[in-house]
């Protein structure tokens, strides 16, 4: 039980010290600095129990893997570079998008995914 409350905790501080919505691979990557032979099925099951418990959330994207965040960021906004592929938080909202909506009907939630070229890849640094 120990081994697995380490790699849990490894992959949680990995998630909330991210400034972007992180993949399963890019998890396993930081996580592996504190639990050495740590494996993606290890992080895929933990992640999953992160979700449940509700201190992570999960990222999708049109066409794309999920992608997981901590859930204290509260109502925010993503960024994907076409490039790398990378994303990234935006962190503002356009408000209230229910006007965009056909009369009659209630948004009750909204997402929005900016889609472009990161600062590295649009300089040439990625």
């Amino acid at each position: 039980m120990e081994r697995s409350t380490r790699q849990r905790s490894a992959i949680r501080a990995v998630i909330e010290a991210a400034t972007r919505p992180l993949t399963p691979q890019e998890v396993l990557d930081g996580a592996r600095t504190e639990v050495a032979g740590m494996g993606i099925a290890t992080v895929y099951r933990n992640l999953k129990l992160l979700v449940e418990e509700g201190s992570v959330q999960v990222v999708e994207l049109p066409g794309d893997s999920p992608r997981y965040e901590s859930k204290h960021l509260g109502h925010h906004h993503h960024f994907q570079c076409r490039a790398c592929e990378r994303v990234f938080d935006v962190h503002g909202c356009p408000g209230d998008l229910a006007r965009l909506a056909p009369a009659g009907f209630r948004v009750e939630a909204h997402e929005l995914t900016l889609y472009g070229q990161c600062a590295d890849c649009a300089t040439g640094r990625h």
